[in-house]
């Protein structure tokens, strides 16, 4: 079956069959189809979608094409979540070991960044010796004792669905709602979960920009999952500005600690995670309702339960022992710091949260290429939350970077993203619908 017959097909709005999808991704992940030929497919799926059916087959398909986790034996049910992606988006970081804490078992399997978006292991690689690529046997190990594990892809989870994430990266094909679903459920099926939380973005620093497309994306996420037999939920939660009040790699993790220490208590990144959380209890059946869900979220972050179950997971990995006490002695820092001032008073009413990314992208935070070498050291922190009241000169955020130039530069980025109004905005809630 030849490959350009099946992105014709595509490109001229045929339905394929199941054996078609089949067929190309198989070449996808043997490598018998070449990079031109999978951007030419992911760009007419792009353009003329899939019907459910088909993301079905292409799911199943991409899960299919390697290796499908079984965690008999651990005796905790087996949870994940899965975020569509945004800027200062490190939830992950501390919904693992809160839910850990709780009795779930959490083999997270995530991804480095896309296009303007930070990437879970691009974060965790800032930790010096933690191992994102480790054996299957370790996996299980660090799962089954410690209660979560934050790693990456492998070779044998979905393989086809490796490739093709990172052509995507680099074709404007991202935010396809076909592609994305299969991409995420291929791998979270072959993770062998049996209940999954889908954090959908929505705004301006989200792939989906439009409510109603987000919308379209959780429903498409929730009907395929739990057609597939995994118990699933998601939230739509806005990205028109950070969700931490950092973005970059260490800067992130160095975020998530002060979370789990309780230094982000009242936060609207306090307000996802603990609703994520309580999502996770509620599908795998250990809560009856999101309220004591939440409570026990809660309970496990002030105890400090959540944050030892973290520093075990990085030491477990082969990160430092004493990780949680000393982290701003173990991940890098950026060698220029550049204040970024408010340029007039009023109230910041406004974010080009996408802007913001590819600041961090531009200071070598991000790859603009599959092949490029990320500097974790480079970020913004200090982002101050809209509806905040400045005065001319305030600082909103603070650049790291590696030379001034760029730095500099990203100032002046960061700077233009902001609006700033005369009177307090209105702001969305963080969480909007719940699909389930």
């Amino acid at each position: 079956m030849l490959p350009q017959e099946i992105i014709r097909r595509k490109r001229d709005g045929a339905v394929l069959t199941a054996t078609e999808i089949t067929a190309f991704v198989e070449g996808l992940s043997q490598e018998s189809i070449s990079e031109g030929q999978v951007a030419a497919f992911a760009m007419a799926v792009f353009f003329k979608g899939m019907t459910p059916e088909e993301i079905v087959a292409l799911t199943l398909a991409m899960r299919d094409s390697g290796e499908v986790l079984s965690w008999a034996g651990i005796g905790r049910p087996i949870a994940d979540k899965h975020s569509t992606g945004g800027v200062g988006d490190n939830v992950s970081l501390m919904l693992a070991p809160i839910v850990a804490a709780c009795g779930l078992a959490v083999p997270m399997i995530s991804g480095r960044g896309l296009g303007h978006t930070g990437g879970t292991l691009d974060k965790l690689q800032s930790i010096p010796g933690y191992d994102v690529m480790p054996d299957a046997a370790t996996f299980r190990r660090v799962v089954d004792e410690v209660g979560c594990a934050i790693i990456g892809q492998t070779g044998d989870l979905a393989p086809a669905d490796k490739r093709l994430y990172a052509i995507r990266d680099v074709t404007a094909t991202v935010e396809s709602i076909p592609l994305i679903t299969a991409s995420i459920l291929s791998k979270k099926l072959a993770a062998g979960l049996e209940s999954l939380v889908l954090d959908v973005k929505v705004g301006n620093g989200a792939f989906m920009a439009r409510a109603e497309d987000a919308e379209a994306l959780a429903r498409s996420l929730v009907t395929v999952a739990n057609g597939a037999g995994v118990r699933t939920s998601a939230l739509l939660t806005d990205m028109n500005e950070p969700l931490a009040d950092a973005a970059g790699n260490a800067v992130e993790v160095q975020n998530a600690v002060e979370f789990l220490r309780g230094a982000k208590t009242g936060t609207r990144l306090e307000e996802v995670t603990l609703a994520l959380g309580a999502e996770m209890l509620v599908n795998a059946g250990t809560v009856a309702d999101l309220q004591t869900g939440l409570t026990r979220c809660r309970d496990v972050l002030a105890s400090g339960k959540a944050a030892e179950v973290f520093g075990r997971m990085v030491h477990a990995l082969g990160g430092p022992v004493d990780f949680m006490d000393h982290a701003d002695r173990y991940l890098q820092k950026a060698a220029i710091e550049i204040p970024v001032l408010a340029k007039a008073d009023g109230y910041l009413a406004s974010a080009d949260t996408r802007g913001l990314g590819l600041c961090v992208v531009a200071l070598g935070g991000g790859r603009q290429r599959p092949t490029d070498a990320i500097d974790h050291r480079v970020g913004l922190t200090g982002l101050v939350p809209l509806g905040t009241a400045v005065s001319r000169g305030d600082l909103i955020a603070t650049v790291h970077a590696n030379d001034r130039d760029s730095g500099e530069r990203a100032a002046q980025m960061v700077a233009a993203s902001y609006g700033i109004a005369d009177d307090r905005p209105e702001l969305a809630p963080v969480i909007g619908k719940r699909i389930n």
